[in-house]
């Protein structure tokens, strides 16, 4: 027996075998595929575009740039990169192929099949070379890869020198009563809501756990300069339900 299939990890709150969590995520997603975007709405009502549009302008995409969004699902970031960059070219990256035909078809939709790459691939393993994107993104996914840190290195390796990575993903927040608050909610409400909008209660009871068990800000914030990264910092959205880490290739 391998050394990796006796470890373990965390699948919401539950511990499953390391080589397990892959595929438990990739069925999350695949069975949540077709109503991923209208329950991200539902869910945060409409806050995630807020949170979106704040990380296009911390990041201020420039003109010609390529961008390699990782666990990009239906190309939400992507699009926003491109329309703020003018012109560029952006590789969405994904473990669920489902995720990625919904992707394309707005990308049909929108006339921009030319400006994007749609690619079945792992976080913690990218296909491409070394020093290859100019920015690196990733939105409400690192906490479903089984080894954060392991991507993160990944990031690095991938980016020219000069680049920038940027992560967006649910965070802690500082205040315990309003964390309390925000728990009563998120156990409660969001299950349901992934019930009666997607029919699937407990891939969204999953998506829930797996906020409250994602490192805090400043934990996270260590491991990004573990991989390397310079003049790394984050900044807590809407009082920490949310936050941005950015970190630069130096």
């Amino acid at each position: 027996m391998s050394e990796n299939s006796q470890k373990t990890t965390h699948f919401g709150f539950s511990e499953v075998p390391e080589g397990e969590k892959a595929g438990r995520v990739q069925g999350v997603f695949n069975s949540v595929a077709s109503k991923y975007d209208i329950m991200n709405d539902v869910m945060s009502m409409g806050i995630h575009r807020v949170w979106k549009d704040a990380m296009m302008d911390w990041l201020a995409p420039r003109p010609g740039q390529k961008l390699l969004d990782v666990a990009g699902g239906t190309g939400d970031i992507s699009f926003r990169f491109l329309d703020r960059a003018g012109h560029g070219h952006a590789t969405v990256l994904d473990l669920t192929e489902p995720m990625l035909v919904e992707g394309r078809k707005r990308a049909e939709a929108a006339h921009l099949a030319d400006s994007l790459d749609w690619v079945v691939g792992d976080a913690m393993s990218l296909p491409f070379e070394d020093n290859t994107f100019d920015v690196y993104t990733i939105s409400f996914g690192i906490r479903n890869v089984t080894r954060p840190q392991e991507a993160l290195n990944e990031a690095y390796r991938v980016l020219r020198p000069g680049g920038r990575l940027m992560v967006l993903e649910f965070s802690q927040l500082p205040n315990d009563g309003l964390q309390k608050l925000y728990d009563l909610y998120s156990f409660n409400v969001i299950p349901r809501m992934g019930q009666a909008i997607a029919g699937d209660y407990d891939s969204y009871q999953y998506l829930v756990e797996s906020i409250r068990k994602f490192p805090d800000q400043e934990t996270f914030l260590g491991m990004v300069r573990s991989a390397g990264f310079g003049n790394a910092k984050y900044r807590n959205l809407s009082m920490g339900i949310a936050a941005l880490h950015s970190g630069w290739k130096l």
